[in-house]
């Protein structure tokens, strides 16, 4: 905000954010009201987080259109929390992970957040759309259930078993809400449709007087003010069991923000902060649990509808955030009437819509890897909990990928008997270096690191004669680090004890700097340490104390490159 401001606002400018921010409050109500009954907290609760963390994000976000608030992505996590530790425990892990959010901003982590395979996002983000789809059924068929089951599978089969008590009614106001979701944007695209599916399932119940259940019946109304600031209590206790749900959230709110982020870069042409992206997510999960509020993120589909309506400053975000304010407290008590039937139908939608269906079925055509990491995410969201299936799935892609890293990384031999398609892989500039007798050369291609450092350790170990001279060529190892250190030093250290000379050749800056550092460079000797093969091959025959033969016309380009 502090930038925007320094570059100057016009009359222009701001009539385009205050309108954008308006059609954006009136998009998040009925979204905030939702995602909050979701996740296991009044309805109410939903609107504070929208409004306090929504402008804080604003203020604080790293780009300049990002609105922020509860999102789907949260739903399932929250639920989970609040049912296990009450709405204070979720509080305090809500604040652990505004802490944990700074001072990764701080830390300048933005852009390693954006590594997290896309597998794992997708898995995640697909069980969370099942799980929020499928825990919608019993007010969209108006169900009554004898108890609320928490797992997924036995809840399931609670619905079945509820079957005999759908209400047509119910039926037929999420049914005509669907239909008013998916009709009405052909209608109109500037008043939205979740505000006119909810307006108009809400008028027909009440005027009709309609049996079925409201937010009232259900909560008891909704407060027309927003909460006194209010410190959670802290037990001690349960913090360390809240450590992990803290991460979760924080992990969830750095990805989905910058993803929005980058979202809203593609539409508007800037590019946005990421580092000052996750502070200023940690702030507003600070603020929120103080107003009575969940856990916020940068919402993706808000975001996109506020730069689609001329957004373009932090103004048409907190335009807003006030927008809900105002809403909360002139209107606040109407929108006790509308009815959960209504609310379901819209989660509903916002589910299939969040799912990634399309980009699900591409993945499972991938590598055998990748699905693997996308089910496994996938059902350890729908069937254990978000904060498994996140650890889970980020551990078995690094692990497919340190795999994949070591299948590529090769260590070889290089005898007198390589083949033409082999000799034509070295450089043309060392066809006619000759190795003095006694010489053995090995190659090491790709990144050097502790997935390929035993395989190494392997094929040197496989040297059954006592050779003069190692030379080993690094010229195609770009990365190494304290693994693959560790096993050339190994090696080095048997061969010196067996008589032989190791001679590394090719070495590359990042490889040099981690020898320098570590102490190796000197070990090993700095003349053994070469430029190029063909020094290499020279500094061989200066500890041979031999003179090498000149190579006649016949020879060159015919000795082989070792």
């Amino acid at each position: 905000m502090v930038a925007v401001l320094r570059e100057g606002l016009t009359k222009d400018i701001v009539l385009h954010d205050v309108l954008a921010g308006v059609v954006v409050g009136i998009v998040a109500l009925p979204l905030a009201i939702a995602f909050g009954i979701a996740s296991g907290v009044r309805p109410e609760q939903g609107l504070y987080t929208a409004i306090v963390a929504g402008l804080v994000i604003s203020v604080f976000s790293g780009s300049r259109v990002q609105i922020g608030g509860p999102t789907g992505a949260f739903v399932i996590l929250v639920f989970s929390i609040v049912q296990e530790f009450g709405y204070d425990g979720l509080a305090v892990a809500t604040l652990l992970a505004g802490a944990l959010l700074i001072a990764m901003g701080w830390a300048r982590l933005g852009a390693v957040i954006r590594f997290i395979p896309y597998p794992v996002t997708v898995g995640f983000t697909t069980g969370i759309a099942l799980v929020i789809a499928i825990g919608q059924i019993p007010d969209a068929f108006g169900l009554r259930l004898a108890d609320a089951e928490a797992d997924f599978l036995p809840r399931v089969l609670s619905y079945f078993d509820a079957r005999g008590t759908v209400d047509p009614v119910a039926l037929t106001l999420t049914a005509a809400t669907i239909a008013v979701l998916l009709v009405w944007p052909r209608v109109s695209r500037r008043l939205p449709g979740p505000l006119v599916a909810l307006v108009l399932t809400t008028a027909v119940t009440h005027f009709l007087d309609l049996d079925v259940e409201t937010i009232q019946s259900r909560f008891g109304g909704v407060p027309s003010t927003l909460p006194e600031l209010r410190v959670p209590r802290v037990d001690l206790s349960v913090v360390p069991d809240l450590l992990q749900p803290a991460l979760a959230i924080a992990l969830l709110a750095g990805i989905e923000s910058l993803l929005s982020a980058v979202v809203a870069d593609g539409m508007t042409g800037r590019r946005h902060r990421a580092n000052a992206e996750l502070v200023a997510q940690g702030l507003a999960n600070l603020a929120s649990p103080l107003f009575g509020g969940i856990p916020a993120t940068g919402a993706i589909a808000r975001t996109a509808t506020n730069v689609k309506n001329g957004g373009r400053t932090p103004v048409a975000g907190i335009v807003h955030a006030l927008t809900l304010l105002v809403v909360l407290t002139t209107i606040g008590r109407w929108v006790a009437l509308v009815p959960m039937a209504a609310l379901a139908a819209l989660l509903l939608v916002v589910a299939y819509n969040m799912s990634e269906l399309r980009v699900f079925r591409c993945l499972l055509r991938g590598p055998r890897s990748d699905v693997l990491v996308l089910l496994t995410t996938f059902l350890l969201t729908v069937l254990v909990d978000l904060v498994m299936a996140i650890e889970v799935g980020i551990v078995l892609a690094a692990l497919l990928f340190i795999r994949r890293m070591s299948e590529v990384t090769t260590v070889r031999a290089i005898t007198d008997e390589l083949t033409d398609e082999e000799r034509a892989s070295f450089a043309a500039e060392d066809a006619d270096v000759v190795l003095p007798d006694g010489t053995e050369v090995f190659e090491v291609a790709g990144s050097f690191f502790f997935g390929s450092a035993q395989r190494f350790s392997e094929v040197l170990s496989e040297i059954r004669s006592r050779p003069r001279f190692v030379i080993l060529r690094m010229r195609d190892v770009l990365a190494l680090d304290s693994t693959g250190l560790y096993a050339l030093e190994q090696v080095h250290d048997r061969l010196r004890k067996r008589g032989t000379r190791l001679i590394l050749s090719g070495v590359h800056a990042q490889p040099m700097n981690v020898l320098v550092r570590a102490g190796t460079y000197e070990r090993l000797g700095v003349d053994n340490i070469k430029a190029t093969f063909r020094e290499a091959a020279v500094r061989a025959w200066e500890l041979s104390d031999e003179t090498p033969p000149v190579p006649t016309q016949a020879d060159a380009g015919t000795s082989p490159t070792r």
